[in-house]
Parts: C-alpha cells; structure tokens; sequence
C-alpha cells in the first residue's frame, strides 16, 4: 500500500511539474513530510532525486520539441544552478529541521503571495 502512496504521489506531482512548473518543492517536500514522516532534510533530498530523471528526459524534452526552451540561457544558468545546488545543499546541513522547515514555509507563503498579488 506505501508504494501505491509513492506512485500517486509521483503522479501528482509530475501533473503539475509538467503543467505548471511546479511540484518538487512545493507539492512532492510537503507531501513527504506530512504524509510520509520525512524530516525537511530528508523531503528536500529526496524530491531533487525524484525529479533528475523525468524533468530531463520527459518535461525538458518536450518543452524543446515545442520550442520552449531558450537553450542557450538554460545552459548558462545551469552551471550558475550546479554551483548554487551545491553551496546550497552544503549549507543546508547545518541548519536545524525545525528551522529549515519554517523558512521554507515561509518562501512559499511568499512567493505565492507575489504571485497572487501580481
């Protein structure tokens, strides 16, 4: 029955990733916690794995065939995003569950915030 639980969950969150852009960080890290007893730490780790494989051979792909993919700035940003993934998972080690789990809370309450509001 769990593994049911992880395939709806993969299900749901490649839904709104492949729609709208969304669903690792916002939807599959919550989900992760509160569904599953995943620390922050844990849920943020596991989402990045989770996403590697389909975002780049499905999403990404057919983002291009559709001609929705500005290849040049994705490669620049990428190396910029490898660097920052990097410094950020590093530094993210030492920062308490408790504390982690509210900060990023409280960047998604404002981001969608701003993108209500705007």
């Amino acid at each position: 029955m769990i593994i049911f639980g992880y395939l709806l969950l993969g299900l749901f969150a490649g839904l709104f990733g492949g729609a709208l852009g969304l669903g690792g960080g916002s939807i599959m890290v919550p989900a992760l916690i509160f569904f599953f007893g995943l620390t922050q730490h844990e849920a943020q780790g596991t989402s990045l794995a989770v996403m590697l494989p389909p975002v780049l051979l499905l999403a990404v792909l057919r983002y291009y065939w559709a001609g929705n993919v500005k290849v040049q700035m994705a490669i620049f940003i990428a190396i910029g995003f490898i660097v920052g993934a990097f410094l950020g998972a590093d530094i993210v080690q030492g920062i308490s569950d408790t504390s982690l789990k509210k900060i990023f809370g409280v960047c998604l309450m404002l981001i969608g915030v701003k993108m209500v509001l705007k």
